[in-house]
């Protein structure tokens, strides 16, 4: 079982390939390929390379599905006995990727 993981927005992401994930939002348009070379160790069969911090040479290649907001994240302020309650919300932007290969180092 061939599979890496990665670093993109600050998150790390274990992937194969056949794989979708969902990420923080990246630059292109749908159909468009990504390469996610920050890769922070790879497993090829028996063999893993554990990168310090990064893998030389690897790289993961992605294609950009779609370009989409993440679930709504609602933020609640109350102070009691005051009347006071102010509800707001946010919708990240987000880029759902399709993993095509891993490339090792």
């Amino acid at each position: 079982m061939d599979y890496a993981i990665v670093q993109t927005g600050g998150k790390q992401y274990r992937v194969q390939e056949g794989d979708s994930i969902t990420v923080e939002k990246l630059p292109g348009d749908e159909g468009d390929s990504v390469e996610l070379d920050n890769v922070l160790l790879v497993s090829k069969g028996d063999k893993v390379t554990v990168g310090q911090p990064r893998v030389d040479g690897a790289k993961v290649v992605a294609e950009v599905a779609r370009q989409g907001k993440a679930d709504k994240v609602v933020v609640l302020k109350y102070k009691p006995k005051t009347r006071y309650h102010v509800k707001s919300g946010h919708r990240q932007q987000v880029t759902r990727l399709s993993i095509k290969q891993i490339v090792a180092g």
